[in-house]
């Protein structure tokens, strides 16, 4: 991943402060933050281990790890009193089922956590506050495509979705009343190395595992749905230059692929790459995902912070299976599955 000089220099020396920086996403961060600020800078990860592996954290000598939350005020001053200059938080309470069965905790997580990290943002008078938010969450099922970011909706269906509008709103409140500098990506479909499967876990990562053990894959509906799956290395780019970029400061933008894969097509994909001969079994289509295709509109990422994806799927897709079986034993005892329970979609 190659960046400008102007980039570069913003970055250099600085301390920087990732909560949920054990994620696919936030480990991914991290490795290049961790490049961008020198021997002489500082990496801050807070996580509570919930949704990663410990060994998803990078080992390098830039980055410290703390073991936290972001609800407790004592692992919050941890991390704070390294004074960093930068926060982005990528914790979250994830995702749209696991809302669904606990939204009492999400709530906690994803709002309380966040008031309370955007408060000591505030005290410290960070110069940049990047949040995490979710362009398939808050757009809801009726907005037209391909999702851009003037639509709102109110018809959620999870506390997960809820919860991410909250989050805006919450930023907007930070940045319009404390002066707060806050940037609100909105990501789609993350994918890549990082991510474990799991009950709760994304489509890709249980997919590429259920295939790796020669288990059908699962098809909620038809299997027509669509989805706009993002290369995590094309997100974090979108996170740097977003953090970089001050006319982001108080603007909410999709980074997203901007193509459309249905996942029918996706499970035959991964059943090709991983030799799978068991092939697909069909289900029935959750209640709450009423969203029949998913796509978004990159064409505010572009202009406002010069956002490109690199990576086309069948690429990405390939790391993330190659990522796999790098990683297989670690994967399999890390895999957070209900016990009886061999097969479940979450996209």
């Amino acid at each position: 991943m190659e960046f400008n000089d102007s980039i570069l220099s913003f970055y250099r020396n600085r301390t920087i402060l990732v909560t949920g920086g054990a994620g696919a996403i936030g480990s991914n961060l991290v490795r290049t933050l961790a490049q961008l600020v020198g021997d002489k800078g500082r990496i801050i990860i807070l996580d509570n281990l919930s949704a990663s592996p410990i060994w998803n954290v990078p080992p390098l000598p830039n980055v410290m790890f703390v073991e936290g939350d972001v609800r407790n005020d004592i692992s919050l001053k941890r991390v704070f009193n390294e004074k960093p200059s930068i926060v982005y938080h990528l914790a979250a309470f994830f995702a749209n089922q696991n809302s669904v069965d606990y939204p009492e905790v999400a709530a906690e997580v994803d709002i309380s956590g966040l008031i309370k990290v955007l408060t000591y943002s505030r005290f410290l008078n960070v110069e940049r506050f990047v949040y995490a938010s979710s362009g398939c969450a808050i757009y809801g099922a009726e907005a037209p495509l391909p999702y851009t970011e003037e639509f709102m909706s109110m018809h959620l269906t999870t506390p997960y979705q809820i919860n991410k509008m909250t989050g805006e709103m919450y930023c907007n409140f930070f940045h319009h009343n404390c002066a707060l500098p806050v940037v609100k990506p909105r990501f789609f479909n993350s994918y890549g190395p990082g991510e474990v499967p799991g009950q709760y876990r994304n489509v890709i990562p249980n997919f590429i595992y259920w295939a790796m053990r020669g288990q059908p894959l699962p098809i909620t509906g038809e299997g027509r749905m669509t989805r706009d799956f993002t290369y995590v290395g094309d997100l974090v780019n979108g996170l740097v230059r977003g953090a970089y970029t001050e006319r982001a400061i108080g603007e909410s933008f999709n980074l997203a692929s901007g193509v459309e894969i249905e996942i029918l097509e996706l499970a035959k994909m991964i059943n090709e790459a991983t030799g799978n001969k068991a092939g697909l079994v069909f289900r029935q289509r959750r209640a709450w995902d009423t969203k029949s295709r998913l796509l978004a509109s990159i064409d505010k990422a572009s202009g406002l912070i010069g956002y490109k994806p690199q990576c086309a799927f069948e690429e990405g897709l390939k790391n993330t299976v190659a990522w796999f079986r790098e990683n297989w034993d670690r994967i399999q005892e890390a895999a957070d599955f209900p016990p009886g329970m061999s097969s479940a979609v979450r996209n």
